[in-house]
């Protein structure tokens, strides 16, 4: 096993103790794609790039027919687009995201961040023009979409400074996508969602009417999906500092049975607008989470 692909199996916590965003992102990512058979960002147009094997479910009119009487291999001819896809990783840094339910646990924007800096990896190394927003009240980072070698450095520096902070504000974030993507483009959401469903999913489906592909990431930490503690615990909300003292026990049913809800709610409004949705604990490995999202059926392209 690769050290990369090493890398790609380690839980979250250990990955973050290895090095910086920088580092762990690479190192995931390459893990990763050293897995794939092609690139499922890649697309086809006018310019021949290279050949490679045909697989189930590829259109017949892409296949290399001269080849084929040549040698017997039955291969695609694979294009380079013509314009690169334009993407835009957005990223909330409001007070909620700044929260982990155990010390073993990056907290919810650190996964987060990591995150954001393997999908910009995987884009930038397909040559994806690609850009960055962190917002909570307001928008608080901006890098415009860029395919040029300088675009990961640009986009590590801004993620890494990336700190928590202040209520959350999504609608007028997401407007502020739709002036940077004046082409259609791939909008990767990533946030804890608590915020206002109705807001959010307009800005959303907003953009797929404009013609994004829109991907949204649910982070949450695995001690939200289930309420435990003493008996008696005070609750105090990150946003706002309001609290509230409550006993788990007495409403833990209630409140699992809420949180199961408001997922399976989030994924099929997501689904029905066609965002393609993906609901991730801050436990679960990075590879698992990529894989999950760029498979075919995930609708990213």
């Amino acid at each position: 096993m690769t050290a990369s692909q090493r890398i790609d199996l380690l839980d979250p916590y250990e990955v973050a103790q290895l090095g910086g965003i920088e580092f762990v992102s690479r190192g995931v990512v390459e893990g990763f794609l050293s897995g794939l058979h092609r690139s499922p960002f890649h697309g086809f147009s006018v310019e021949f790039a290279e050949h490679r094997p045909y697989q189930p479910g590829d259109e017949l009119r892409y296949i290399d027919w001269k080849m084929l009487a040549r040698s017997d291999r039955l291969v695609v001819k694979q294009y380079e687009e013509e314009t690169n896809l334009r993407s835009m990783v957005v990223l909330d840094s409001s007070a909620s995201m700044d929260w982990s339910g155990a010390e073993d646990r990056l907290t919810k924007l650190e996964y987060a961040k990591r995150l954001a800096a393997a999908l910009a990896h995987i884009l930038l190394t397909q040559r994806d023009a690609t850009g960055f927003i962190s917002f909570a009240e307001e928008i608080n980072t901006i890098v415009p979409a860029r395919a040029r070698r300088q675009q990961w450095t640009n986009l590590v520096k801004e993620i890494i400074g990336v700190s928590p902070g202040g209520g959350t504000a999504a609608e007028p974030a997401l407007r502020r996508v739709t002036d940077f993507l004046r082409r259609r483009g791939l909008v990767v959401f990533i946030s804890d969602f608590l915020l206002d469903q109705e807001l959010v999913l307009k800005a959303l489906q907003f953009l797929r009417h404009r013609g994004h592909q829109v991907v949204a990431f649910h982070i949450m930490d695995p001690g939200e999906m289930r309420l435990e503690g003493p008996p008696e615990a005070k609750f105090v909300d990150l946003e706002n500092a309001g609290s509230v003292v409550a006993r788990p026990r007495e409403l833990g049913a209630a409140y699992n049975e809420t949180v199961t809800q408001a997922v399976t709610q989030w994924r099929s409004a997501c689904r029905s607008g066609g965002i393609a949705y993906h609901h991730v604990t801050t436990d679960t490995p990075f590879g698992h989470v990529l894989r999950k999202a760029t498979s075919r059926s995930a609708g990213v392209r």
